[in-house]
């Protein structure tokens, strides 16, 4: 029984170490494919010790840097600010953070860039490197803040125009409804009204011609044959 608690525990140090060992061979060899400027080899080879281990801290960082070296700036801040929450050595955090600043300066999102080399000078306030990144994303800040401005003044602008365009349309729309609608006034004033007894009267006219062509009409035919009468 011994003898296999024994043996049960060996084989447990056995794999602990040979995958420890694993994810540090990893690291190196990805290392010595970074030093070799191989960033995608190198790149390789970390995700792989990832994949083994993704709580270590030099893993994700040395991603985060062969990604950063391929312009995956987008995908080495995810890396950057992994690593940056595994280690509590505050050089550590110092340079996570001083390069998820300069990936997120690279994608332009200065606010965030800023607020990262801010975090990296709490970690060390004499990273002159740092302070003075901060300085340079803290004046790109300021300047897409003056673009933006003037953009959305120029929307406004724009949007006044349109506004000021359907008024005078709308204005122009209403006038001529008016003018034809005193046209129409003005036709209807023209007219002579009838009465109603005018009107009776027309139409009791109306009919008395009616009967006067009817009788006119049955005075051409003959009687018997029913032919109308000719004329010598």
């Amino acid at each position: 029984m011994k003898k296999i608690i024994l043996l049960f525990l060996i084989c447990c140090f056995t794999i602990y170490f040979a995958s420890g060992q694993n994810e540090r061979s990893l690291i190196r060899d990805g290392n010595k494919e970074y030093k070799r400027k191989n960033y995608t080899e190198a790149e390789t080879n970390y995700r792989k010790s990832i994949e083994k281990n993704g709580k270590t801290y030099e893993g994700n960082y040395n991603l985060g840097n062969a990604l950063y070296k391929q312009g995956k700036q987008e995908e080495a801040v995810k890396y950057y600010s992994g690593s940056a929450e595994l280690n509590n050595d505050k050089s550590a955090k110092e340079r996570s953070f001083y390069n998820l600043g300069n990936a997120l300066l690279k994608t332009e999102k200065y606010q965030e860039s800023v607020d990262a080399y801010k975090q990296a000078l709490r970690a060390n306030p004499n990273d002159e490197d740092a302070r003075y990144n901060l300085s340079y994303a803290l004046s790109k800040l300021r300047q897409q803040e003056n673009e933006q401005k003037k953009d959305q003044k120029k929307d406004q602008k724009k949007d006044q125009q349109n506004k000021d365009k359907q008024d005078q349309q709308k204005q122009n729309q209403d006038k001529k409804d008016k003018e034809e609608q005193e046209k129409n006034q003005q036709r209807q004033k023209s007219q002579p009204k009838i009465s109603k007894e005018d009107a009776e009267r027309m139409l009791q006219a109306l009919k008395n011609d009616e009967k006067n062509l009817q009788k006119k009409l049955a005075k051409r035919f003959d009687a018997t044959t029913g032919n109308p009468e000719k004329d010598w």
